[in-house]
């Protein structure tokens, strides 16, 4: 069992890049895998999580070849062979891991094939609610049966069928679910129309275009004509600002503090957690870069005294992964932080509002937990405590960068969950918390395969 041990850091002086993104790294592997010939992916996130989707695109007769890789993870520079929307049938059930995001976008994609599959995951991701993909899918045609012993849970078996496009307006705002009717969609006859109740990350979108599948945009509503074949592109996976929140948060909290990360998606809806700690308090510049697709800078951050905020209902689902450390840096804060209409965090890989109430309470926090999210009163000082991750990587990253804060040694248990999304973290981890400064410091060594 793998753990952290934090202690209290005086400076952060640093200058480094985050690992891929990782929705991003999810939607390359799977467009790469249907397009027309060879795609090269650069910058792709070797975590858990996405070479479980790489792998099921393996399965399903997108072979792949590695060019460099993260010692001890994985492909980071890769070529994937697509098979021009005409997937095989898997020779066994596909393992997602932990992956929410693999589940629901493979589900999309194998709703309207001519072969039966099956999806199944961990404890944790068996455990999550798949019913805001399969009813829609099931709408246009699809045959899903969920075979978990929860209601509506997964393992997920796919049986053959042929799809009808639907127009869906969405209930909750949810990218996941957006993603798997567009995908579906792809296989249909006609135009599928999803609307969204709010704006949602638009990287499928965005990534779509870049393979030169043309979707229409019309207010709230994104469509696309079945029957496109992706063509093949070199892509560029920009760095993840969910895993660039952590050192975000850390640099903000700590007066004096100055931070630069290079080369991370500045996609504007995804920059709600930079939108938030400039309104506690936060300097943080974004430098965009020129770059095709998805918009792609260097964020620089000095670090003050933070107050609290109010969190508003429209920036909830762009920064719905970020809650976990964005409630630490409340904590930090003075004055008090509302997180109201999070109620989704409570089927995430824990209920993330539970867990990072008593978290934080054990470290010394003043929480106030409602059913949609929490009240945190900050400024006073953190204390170290043994935290249990439960499975949670942004659990486990999050309060990590607590005990950077916290007086005395904080433990953090079970943080092998880690690598579904930031493989490398702990390295990263053990440079801040030795006050390195140099960009060689926290660069994660590569190899090419022999």
């Amino acid at each position: 069992m793998s753990e952290f041990r934090v202690t209290s850091i005086s400076k952060i002086h640093a200058d480094f890049s985050v690992p891929g993104d990782k929705s991003m790294s999810h939607r390359a592997a799977i467009l790469g895998g249907l397009s027309n010939g060879t795609c090269t992916i650069h910058n792709f996130l070797p975590s858990e999580d996405c070479l479980n989707t790489l792998n099921a695109m393996k399965a399903l007769g997108a072979e792949y070849e590695v060019i460099d890789e993260l010692a001890g993870y994985g492909p980071t520079h890769l070529r994937i062979h697509g098979q021009s929307m005409q997937l095989k049938a898997p020779a066994k059930p596909i393992d997602c891991g932990n992956s929410g995001t693999g589940m629901r976008l493979l589900a999309g994609l194998l709703a309207g094939q001519n072969f039966t599959s099956e999806l199944f995951g961990d404890a944790s991701l068996s455990s999550r609610p798949m019913g805001r993909i399969t009813i829609p899918l099931a709408q246009m045609g699809a045959h899903i049966e969920t075979l978990g012993e929860k209601p509506g849970c997964a393992p997920l078996r796919i049986h053959p069928a042929t799809l009808a496009p639907i127009t869906y307006e969405m209930p909750v705002a949810s990218a996941q679910v957006k993603s798997a009717v567009l995908l579906a969609g792809m296989f249909a006859k006609g135009t599928t129309t999803v609307i969204q109740p709010a704006i949602t990350r638009d990287h499928t979108e965005r990534m779509l275009a870049s393979f030169h599948v043309n979707t229409i945009h019309a207010g709230d509503s994104i469509s696309l004509v079945g029957g496109q074949v992706p063509q093949a592109c070199d892509f560029t996976v920009p760095g993840d600002i969910s895993s660039a929140a952590f050192w975000l948060v850390a640099a903000a909290a700590l007066p004096g503090a100055r931070l630069t990360l290079h080369n991370v998606g500045l996609n504007p809806t995804r920059t709600a957690i930079i939108t938030a700690l400039n309104r506690m308090g936060a300097r943080i510049i974004m430098t965009p870069h020129q770059a095709s697709g998805e918009p792609v800078g260097d964020i620089e951050v000095h670090g003050c005294r933070l107050k609290g905020t109010t969190i508003l209902q429209s920036e909830i689902p762009n920064l719905i992964d970020e809650i976990p450390v964005l409630a630490v840096a409340a904590a930090l804060a003075d004055g008090t932080t509302v997180i109201r209409n999070a109620a989704e965090l409570r089927v995430k890989e824990t209920d993330r509002i539970t867990t990072v109430v008593n978290n934080l309470r054990a470290m010394g926090g003043n929480v106030t937990e409602y059913e949609d999210g929490m009240e945190i009163t900050g400024g006073s000082p953190l204390n170290a405590a043994e935290i249990d991750s439960f499975g949670d990587h942004r659990i486990a990253m999050a309060f990590a960068i607590a005990g950077l804060f916290a007086s005395g040694e904080t433990v953090v248990r079970n943080t092998e969950c880690v690598n579904t999304s930031y493989p490398g973290f702990a390295h990263h981890l053990d440079a801040i918390r030795r006050e390195k400064t140099m960009p060689a410091d926290f660069m994660l060594p590569t190899t090419s395969p022999s």
